[in-house]
């Protein structure tokens, strides 16, 4: 495993951290995690070198945290950087700062939190957060010993990117990027600003909710085939970002031991500078074939479920997705019958909005969800 530095902290992670937003669950309920299953590929990943845990406190309906704190027992925790968030949705004044990490401690079993995150900053929620004294209890708690260093997940424009970063000394900021969002959110330009300031920079979306991994346009396919050396849509992806010497962690949320052990090989090879011209030109090519199909920038992140209506809104997007880039109706609408229940289905939607209040790619989704059931339903 390769290691780089986490910005001014001085800490090394390996480049591939584990991101704990998708772990394996029973009966598609993502509050039932697989425990034994789960353990097994955290542990698997520990002790062939993996040192950086990605959590929040939301994950998994609030159960993620406590699966960690049992994950990490019996000498798992003192092996790895932990990363946890305080959830700014939940946060209804300074009191819920202090009640929310003691949670967190008490579910990770852990007497301090090593990276502790504002989760999913936007302008709204870092205007709320100000005013109740985010920066305060930070302070506060990194003084208590109870965090050691500070951090935000962001999904906002570059200017409220810039506005945070320069608000506070963190140590680390965790921005969603891939070689199709050079310039959505932070973007490339978000990396090289906060590399500038000192910062750790963490990668979340590599694969863009597993899109650039899984499905992969037929001239996509074909133009990777052109390359001198013979790599996976996934090491692609992977290798476009460890080329980058600002990137400190790539995040993987990787629920399967042979994901675990593909991405862990393609890790070995994560060296800064590492890509050629040619091979930078082809995954530009690339980009271009998904940008002209891609009709939802959907990552499937899940923070628009549970729907009032019960609607299944990032599986339904995923198929609308799989139309305009696969271009393989046929075999989505067989997939959206079969696999979603009737209440899972967009027509269900009542247009209600609360989808589009939370949604980090500010998604039309009400729009989005009648063209799923133009599509699918009619």
């Amino acid at each position: 495993m390769l290691y780089r530095k986490l910005g001014k902290t001085g800490e090394k992670a390996s480049i591939l951290g584990y991101g704990c937003m998708r772990l394996p669950v029973l009966d598609n309920d993502p509050g039932k995690i697989d425990e034994e299953k789960a353990s097994e590929l955290l542990r698997y990943a520990i002790d062939h070198g993996i040192n950086y845990i990605d959590a929040a406190y939301s994950y998994h309906g609030g159960m993620g945290e406590a699966f960690l704190g049992k994950a990490l027992a019996e000498g798992y925790r003192e092996k790895v950087l932990l990363a946890t968030k305080l959830s700014c949705k939940r946060v209804r004044c300074r009191e819920d700062m202090d009640r929310f990490l003691e949670e967190q401690l008490e579910k990770l079993r852990t007497d301090c939190i090593d990276f502790y995150l504002l989760h999913a900053v936007k302008k709204s929620y870092w205007e709320k957060m100000k005013k109740f004294g985010v920066i305060e209890f930070l302070e506060q708690a990194r003084a208590e010993g109870k965090i050691k260093y500070t951090g935000f997940s962001f999904h906002d424009s570059p200017d409220v990117f810039k506005e945070v970063l320069d608000a506070y000394p963190w140590d680390l900021c965790q921005i969603q990027l891939n070689y199709l969002d050079e310039n959505y959110q932070a973007g490339v330009e978000g990396l090289k600003y906060a590399a500038e300031k000192g910062l750790a920079v963490v990668i979340m979306e590599p694969l863009r909710g597993g899109n650039l991994a899984s499905k992969v346009p037929e001239e996509a396919g074909k133009v990777w085939e052109r390359a001198d050396s013979r790599r996976t849509p996934a090491e692609w992806a992977f290798r476009y970002l460890w080329d980058y010497p600002e990137i400190s962690v790539v995040l993987s949320g990787m629920n399967e031991m042979d994901h675990l052990k593909e991405n862990m090989k393609i890790a070995e090879e994560g060296q800064p500078n590492s890509l050629t011209a040619e091979e930078k030109g082809l995954i530009a090519e690339v980009k271009q074939i998904y940008r002209a199909r891609m009709k939802v920038n959907c990552t499937g992140c899940k923070y628009c479920v549970p729907c009032p209506s019960g609607v299944n809104i990032p599986r339904a997007l995923s198929y609308l997705n799989d139309v305009t880039m696969l271009g393989d109706v046929k075999n989505a609408r067989f997939q959206y019958g079969v696999l979603l229940s009737p209440e899972e289905k967009a027509g269900n939607c009542v247009e209600c909005g609360e989808c589009e209040e939370v949604c980090p790619q500010n998604i039309e989704i009400r729009k989005m969800l009648k063209e799923v059931t133009e599509i699918f339903e009619e």
